[in-house]
This record gives structure tokens, sequence and C-alpha cells, in this order.
């Protein structure tokens, strides 16, 4: 065992949550049942990518400093498709032309240089000051190194009989003009329509076995950053909160960042993309049976390594996909981590 730490901030709060505490490694998300702590889970678990749990050894709550006055960056030239990321496409949109997969997931990172002086400290808090509707941590473990992410998508979130997750799917890059509103004025395509309709059907499907009362409402339209995607809500019954881990089993990885079929598509990722995911499009947050469990999927995140950081992005591709737009759209993604690089 060994001491990590997080800082968290849920969405629309203005503070934030140190967790401090011994870490402890997990081979399998069935053994955080009955467990407690902040829980950080690559996309996929490895020997050396385990699930990690720091327990709360120490809790305190703290006020998130005033937003500095971030310049909003001017907008550049999105940079040519890279030989990897073409190579990675071309091979990913051949198993959904074939009939083989109904929808993939293909993700690629970037690198970028910390300016002198730029802490992870000042990249969470320039975060939550920048993305008030996200959930915002700053997670290190002597296992998974150190990851910021700032992030939309709730795998579940709830407290004993009462819990809830999301179907998010679908992006669209706001313009200047609708920046002002939540991206009322948004018309989604057939592409984007059919993506978020799979990922809602699959955790539908997932909870059926194992929770009652479940209802749907959405889609609908929700920003994060300059960006908006389409959203379902499902909220449901557990009458055994102690079996949490054996639910998460279930959710994790959704169609929303792996695809469909599950398991065939998830096999597909981690033998030909040429990006380890490693914690990005995992989960993290806090995990409590009997409290408050507040769970996220990884997404819009960086490994910070030194003076160097490494920023994940992804999209779901459909046989309709187009490469261009899809790597438009991952630039899109990787923005909300390179605005808060100085």
């Amino acid at each position: 065992m060994t001491s990590a730490y997080a800082f968290f901030r849920l969405p629309h709060t203005d503070r934030y949550t140190a967790v401090e505490g011994e870490a402890v490694t997990f081979q399998e998300l069935g053994q955080l049942d009955g467990q407690q702590g902040f829980v950080i889970a690559p996309f996929q678990v490895t020997a050396d990518q385990p699930v990690v749990l720091i327990r709360p050894d120490r809790c305190t709550l703290h006020a998130v400093q005033p937003a500095e006055d971030l310049r909003q960056q001017p907008a550049v030239d999105v940079p040519s498709v890279s030989a990897d990321y073409h190579t990675d496409f071309v091979r990913f949109h051949e198993q959904l032309v074939s009939g083989t997969f109904r929808k993939i997931v293909l993700a690629r990172s970037a690198e970028e240089e910390l300016p002198d002086g730029v802490t992870p400290e000042m990249l969470f808090q320039r975060a939550c000051a920048c993305y008030p509707r996200l959930f915002v941590a700053l997670v290190y473990t002597p296992q998974t190194g150190l990851w910021l992410t700032a992030t939309p998508e709730i795998l579940l979130d709830g407290c004993r009989e009462q819990w809830r997750t999301i179907a998010l799917a679908g992006t669209m890059q706001l313009t200047p003009q609708q920046l002002s509103g939540e991206g009322e004025t948004v018309c989604w395509n057939t592409k984007n329509i059919q993506e978020q309709r799979l990922v809602a059907t699959y955790i539908a499907e997932r909870l059926e076995s194992v929770a009652t009362d479940i209802h749907e409402e959405g889609p609908r339209t929700v920003r994060a950053a300059n960006l908006v995607h389409l959203r379902s809500d499902f909220t449901f019954r557990l009458d055994d909160s102690t079996h949490l881990g054996q639910l998460l089993t279930r959710l994790h990885p959704t169609p929303a960042v792996c695809g469909l079929p599950k398991d065939a598509t998830f096999r597909f990722i981690v033998s030909n993309e040429h990006t380890p995911r490693r914690y990005y499009s995992g989960f993290m947050g806090m995990l409590h049976p009997d409290g408050d469990t507040h769970l996220y999927v990884s997404l819009r995140c960086m490994n910070i390594v030194g003076n160097a950081c490494r920023l994940y992005a992804g999209g779901g591709l459909l046989k309709d996909s187009q490469e261009e737009l899809e790597w438009q759209e991952t630039e899109a993604k990787l923005q909300t981590m390179r605005r808060l690089i100085k």
C-alpha cells in the first residue's frame, strides 16, 4: 500500500474535496463491492494498469479559487490527419462497412509541454474555473501516475437505493454565435442521433437484470465546454448497494467509449489502436455503498509527467463516418485540455 491523493470538484459547485490516503489495487471491478474511497479505473484492467482505490484517510473541503483571466484562445488551423490516425480509421471503419461492428470508438493522443511555472494544481484550479458544468479531478497514485480530467459523463451516481447514469454520445462544436447559450439552436444529424441511441439502448439493457423502477428521459442537448452532446438520463433503484462493483462491471466500458458489440469491439480496440488508452476512457470518482457515490467516465483528460502532458480524445465511428470530420471532432475535444495550458 502506498500514499496517494485526489482533488475533485462536482459540477455546478464552488468547493472541491481533497482525499488523501493509502492506495490499494484490484484486478477486477467486481472487487470494488463494499469498498469506499476515490477510485481511478483504466479502460482495460491489466497487471500494469490496475483499478486503484484511494482510502479516504483524510478528507478536507476547500473553496475553488477565483477564476483567472484566461483569454479565449484564437482560432487555429486544424492540423492534417496524422498517419497513425489514418491507419487506425481505415482499419476501424472497415469493420463497420463489413457489418462486423455497429459502432466503434477510435481514440488518439497528443503531447504538449507545460510552460515554466505552471503546476498541476494550477491546471486543476483553471479547469474548475473554466468548466463549471463538468466534473473536474486531479488524481495521483504511484500505480497510475498523475491525471487531470474535466468530463461531462456520469457513469454511476447515487446513494443507497436511488441511482442514476446517463447515455452521452454525439458531438458538435458550438459556433461563436452559439457560445452564449446552452446549444439550444443545434440541429443534430442522423449519425449523431443514431450513435446516442445505440448507447442508450445498451444501458437500458444492462440495467434490466440488476435494477428496478428504471426510467429514461431524453435525449436532450447538453453543453460541455465549447461542445454539445446528446444525453439521456436513467434513474433506477438498487435493492442492495453492496454490489456496486458488479454493476460497474456490467456498465464499463459503455458503447460511448468502446462500441457494439461490446466485447468484440473492446478486444479490437486494445489490439489495434495506436494509442494505448491507459486511464483515458476509464472512470474515476468517489465510491461509497452507503453514502454518496459520484463516478464519472474519464474523458477530456491528460496524463502529466514532469513538464510534459499527454492529452487524449476519441470519437464514435459509424458506417457513414467520414475521416476528416472525425479527426476534427477529436481536435475540438483536445482543446478542452489545451485551453488550460498557457
